[in-house]
């Protein structure tokens, strides 16, 4: 039977993972929105990991509406993402710095 510390040492070396893939890639905005759902999967399965090893359903209720709320940004995200690329024909992060009314 897998310990709630090797469930915990999962979680936290994705949501290590995904911090080191933001902070390394600050270029393609792709990337970086799969780090963000990365991390929201490593706090996922610590949630899912401390409700089955305490006994209550609390937590992986939680997660679901977790993902849910993730799916929405997703969309969201890549639609935004599609928008600007067809506006400025790139979607690195370093020539989207300016704003414009």
């Amino acid at each position: 039977m897998i310990s709630l510390s090797e469930y915990l040492i999962l979680g936290a070396l994705l949501f290590v993972i995904s911090v080191a893939g933001i902070f390394i890639n600050r270029k393609n905005l792709i990337v970086l929105l799969m780090c963000i759902e990365l991390m929201l999967l490593a706090v996922n399965i610590n949630f899912v990991a401390f409700s089955h090893f305490l006994g209550d359903v609390t937590g992986q209720v939680f997660v679901f509406f977790i993902l849910t709320v993730a799916a929405a940004e997703a969309a969201i995200g890549l639609a935004i993402l599609i928008v600007l690329f067809r506006n400025r024909r790139t979607i690195d992060v370093e020539d989207l710095d300016t704003l414009k009314g």
